[in-house]
């Protein structure tokens, strides 16, 4: 009599354990003695597919991930502008507003602010450096007509500074451990899909089920060969 091998589900990695609970609930769906015989379990199996997926999303990219890329982008063309004009104020034929450059030259100097460093560590910096234009350094900005691009560029860090606190609220809005629990609950209803399928060949004969058997005991091998085996793939399937 056919029935459906074991497999240990819990020694794939996510993205294996969410594709083959979902290849197994699609063919299942689609095969017409499963489908009828064992509604429930299919039914069930589909529901935590679906949770499972909802979950998986946890590490993928936040909506919010693209703003943060476009505000970042924008207050690192304002730096960098600002800092081109400061340079160019520098050999400004009025020694009043040469001097106030040179000042506010070293004032960038002394931050060595790295558009490329991770982004928390330019946010911090920037919201110091920017206080210090707006305070202890506001006459030479101002002597320079620079307030344009100060209040330009705090507009953008405040933005990258909202983002990512929007974009961690939502990542700590997820539950701990969810991930974990829907696959749990696929594993359970997989199982009992397959108690059902080899129940029913056994009580009625294995020819209506053949065919789904069959698929899943592929299914299992190529998974256990390739993803709990731990063979490496070759590089012409890379």
């Amino acid at each position: 009599m056919k029935e459906i091998q074991t497999v240990y589900l819990g020694g794939m990695n996510n993205a294996a354990h969410f594709l083959f609970v979902s290849n197994m609930a699609e063919r299942a769906e689609k095969d017409a003695a499963v489908a009828e015989k064992c509604k429930a379990q299919v039914a069930a199996l589909r529901a935590a597919v679906t949770a499972e997926d909802e979950n998986l999303q946890i590490s993928a990219k936040s909506l919010t991930t693209d703003k943060i890329a476009a505000a970042d982008r924008l207050r690192d063309q304002l730096y960098a502008g600002y800092k081109k004009a400061v340079a160019g104020y520098a050999s400004f034929p009025v020694e009043s507003m040469a001097d106030a450059a040179k000042v506010l030259q070293q004032h960038v100097k002394d931050y060595k602010i790295d558009v490329q460093a991770q982004l928390d560590k330019e946010t911090g910096l920037l919201v110091n450096f920017i206080q210090d234009l707006e305070g202890k350094y506001k006459p030479q900005v101002d002597a320079l007509s620079l307030g344009a691009f100060v209040e330009k560029l705090k507009a953008a860090n405040e933005e990258v500074r909202e983002l990512t606190s929007q974009r961690t609220d939502e990542r700590s809005a997820k539950t701990a451990g969810a991930l974990k629990s829907a696959r749990t609950a696929s594993d359970e209803a997989y199982r009992m899909l397959v108690m059902h399928v080899n129940a029913h060949a056994l009580l009625e004969g294995d020819a209506d089920y053949a065919a789904f058997i069959d698929y899943a005991n592929t299914e299992i091998d190529h998974f256990k060969q390739e993803v709990l085996g731990g063979s490496k793939k070759s590089k012409s399937n890379d």
